[in-house]
């Protein structure tokens, strides 16, 4: 079929008083062509009339497309039990020219960002090599639209606990942040609505506020809104996670780390220029960070077990002996976990997340190998010693003898406290010379030692 300028050619050399042999030759078209342009007499290209054999089934298409829920396969599959003579591309070729499930694409629309205007944040869940095994990690990344400078990080999950933490350690890396914050509709940023109709949850509104800039949300659907945060990750996992080994987590943030640097330093040939180079321009224009920064962390409580340890994401973290039984403070951040009883810091960690039931034993938390825990004497220990100093050697003794030491130390404290001094210290001093013990037997030798004295026996004189 010939084109447009071909046929315009056909019919100016004809109006020149051309013969349509001379046409044909010159064109290098046959003269039955030159023929049927100068019978047409325009220039516009005839459209191509096709016999369409999937026509003659087009409303059964329609209806099995609805069925399967767009699936041309099944589709396909149930017009030959129909009796269909065409192919599966003959009916795609179909659908696609009477839109029957396809949609002409819209064109791809572009956005301009003015310095300091505009960041956007969102997350990607990749695979990455930890330790010799393959671990599933979230990719965290942050942009900013006018430099394009980028900043990402790896975690194990993102709760809003990490999405703050990681904010706050890329603003710190930008020096400052944009205006707005465009983000996706994810539950760890939103609370209630959609789009332009999205609600932050207070606390990350609150942590937006404090560095001066807001949360919004594209559409639903429209991906192209947050494409310049979205376009790196597919180069993150391929020039980055694929193929690499890292140590632990810690070598593979220090290492994302640097290749942010390194990324950012080289010259982009979209750009024309570095992405440390627009940034320069850009920093004057973003939010100042604020002077004082409280460092982000999740506050946990934890009773001490039987062994000396705290719990945190099946994780055992050590804590002084003396604290067994007490319930203590955990603030978690990204690379530690403080311990703390009341105001006061009693232990500090390094932050692992794996692998599960790992024990993290600091020395100093345990009481001295071959030594017994120092017993600090109770109440009335201290009471009894006071009063009568000379049972000091007898009372080690007196509490080995009782199993409930403590009832049996608050009886003889009584004893002291109710009979005269004299006449205790006495028989306490001949239980004591006896190896006895029996506190019902101790009484009684007071009583008799104080008898006529400190009671009023019947046979006694009155005054």
């Amino acid at each position: 079929m010939l084109d447009e300028a071909t046929r315009n050619a056909i019919l100016r050399l004809h109006a020149q008083g051309h013969g349509s042999r001379t046409i044909a030759r010159a064109l290098g078209v046959s003269r039955e062509a030159v023929r049927g342009v100068i019978r047409s007499g325009t220039t516009t290209v005839p459209s191509l009339e096709r016999d369409e054999r999937p026509a003659a089934f087009h409303d059964t298409i329609v209806e099995l497309h609805t069925r399967y829920r767009g699936h041309l396969g099944r589709v396909h599959a149930a017009l030959l039990a129909q009796q269909a003579d065409f192919s599966y591309s003959a009916l795609t070729a179909y659908c696609r020219r009477h839109g029957i499930g396809y949609t002409p694409k819209a064109p791809a629309g572009r956005y301009h960002f003015a310095p300091g205007e505009e960041m956007q944040h969102d997350t990607s869940p990749h695979r990455a090599r930890i330790g010799g095994v393959i671990t599933r990690v979230q990719t965290a990344s942050l942009v900013l639209c006018y430099s394009r400078l980028l900043f990402f990080a790896h975690f194990p999950r993102f709760t809003r606990f990490e999405c703050k933490a990681f904010l706050a350690m890329a603003l710190d890396y930008f020096g400052g942040a944009a205006a707005r914050c465009m983000v996706d509709n994810s539950s760890v940023i939103v609370a209630s609505g959609r789009g332009a109709r999205m609600v932050p949850a207070p606390e990350m509104a609150a942590f937006g506020e404090r560095y001066g800039f807001v949360f919004a949300a594209h559409e639903i659907g429209d991906a192209n809104r947050s494409a310049r945060v979205e376009a790196p990750f597919a180069r993150i996992e391929r020039a980055f996670l694929t193929g690499a080994e890292f140590a632990d987590w810690d070598t593979l943030n220090q290492r994302a780390r640097q290749t942010c640097d390194d990324w950012n330093e080289r010259l982009s040939n979209k750009l024309r220029t570095s992405r440390r180079a627009l940034w320069a321009q850009e920093r004057t224009a973003l939010q100042p960070l604020p002077l004082h920064v409280p460092e982000v962390y999740r506050l946990h409580s934890r009773t001490v077990d039987a062994e000396g340890y705290v719990h945190l994401n099946r994780i055992r973290y050590s804590a002084p002996w003396q604290l067994i039984g007490r319930t203590l403070e955990l603030r978690e951040t990204l690379d530690r976990v403080d311990v703390y009883h009341g105001p006061r810091r009693v232990a500090r960690h390094r932050h692992l997340a794996g692998p599960p039931d790992t024990r993290v034993t600091d020395p100093a938390h345990r009481p001295p190998r071959g030594r017994r825990k120092a017993q600090t004497p109770s109440p009335e220990e201290v009471d009894i010693l006071n009063r009568a100093p000379a049972l000091a050697a007898y009372l080690p003794a007196f509490k080995r003898h009782h199993r409930r030491t403590g009832a049996a130390l608050r009886r003889l404290q009584r004893l002291l406290h109710t009979y005269p001094s004299d006449a205790t210290a006495t028989a306490l001093a001949r239980a004591a010379d006896y190896g006895l013990f029996d506190l019902d037997r101790i009484e009684a030798m007071i009583l008799k030692t104080v008898a006529g004295d400190f009671f009023q026996l019947p046979g006694d004189a009155h005054d």
